[in-house]
């Protein structure tokens, strides 16, 4: 989910490469048709927005064309900063990367649970869900919000006795068509560097993935920092 580009579009490309079948989806279906005549044999497609009520749906018919779903994978979301506080930015960043988020993951979690009870849910969130950030207030806490998510539902899936696995993957500050040209971020990592590291956290399915060691090192540090000197740091982008 959120193939079009980034993460997503490479991540497909690498599991269609190795005879892996993919579904994709994403509202730019024109970029999706591009992968499917890449790896015509190994990628269906779907036009989807995650923001619109018919997106299980869609979900559904993707799963049918693929034959079934063994993993599904979320990495559609947006960020922006917003130090003005905008308050369209604001909603659009919550509906997108809270609410899409929900409506996404809880129905492949309702798809697992209905077909044998067992799957793998795996969702890039961002280390920016630790703590607060000033600038991409909203962002940070979407974020908050997705890694909290998962925890309910993995405490459900207990519960209810299924064998749902879930791997929240949490990437620092990745050069995609997400970030500014006009920035510079901490620590930026590339495709190249990143993909690989999130493929194997797919297979290998740990419950949490920092990415990279400096970011595991940084969120911890972040993690230990209270409140009330957290408010007190700059950590606006320039």
């Amino acid at each position: 989910m959120g193939a079009s580009s980034g993460i997503g579009k490479r991540v497909a490309e690498e599991l269609a490469s190795r005879g892996i079948i993919v579904g994709v989806a994403a509202r730019n279906i024109k970029a999706l048709q591009e992968l499917k005549k890449k790896y015509p044999q190994t990628i269906e497609t779907e036009e989807m927005d995650i923001n619109e009520k018919d997106a299980p749906e869609r979900m559904h018919r993707l799963i049918k064309k693929m034959g079934g779903m063994d993993i599904y994978f979320h990495v559609s979301g947006i960020g922006y900063s917003n130090s003005d506080l905008e308050p369209e930015r604001e909603v659009e960043i919550i509906n997108t990367n809270a609410c899409g988020f929900a409506r996404m993951i809880s129905s492949a979690f309702r798809y697992f649970r209905e077909h044998e009870g067992k799957g793998s849910i795996v969702a890039v969130t961002s280390v920016a869900g630790t703590n607060g950030i000033g600038d991409m207030a909203a962002y940070s806490a979407s974020k908050k919000f997705d890694q909290t998510y998962l925890v309910a539902l993995e405490q459900l899936a207990r519960e209810e006795n299924l064998n749902i696995r879930f791997t929240d993957i949490r990437p620092g500050w990745v050069r995609t068509p997400l970030l500014s040209d006009e920035k510079e971020y901490p620590m930026e990592m590339t495709l190249d560097y990143v993909v690989p590291q999130i493929i194997r956290a797919i297979v290998k399915r740990p419950r949490v993935a920092v990415i990279d060691w400096r970011y595991n090192l940084l969120v911890g540090l972040w993690r230990m920092i209270p409140n009330s000197l957290w408010s007190k740091m700059s950590l606006t982008m320039k």
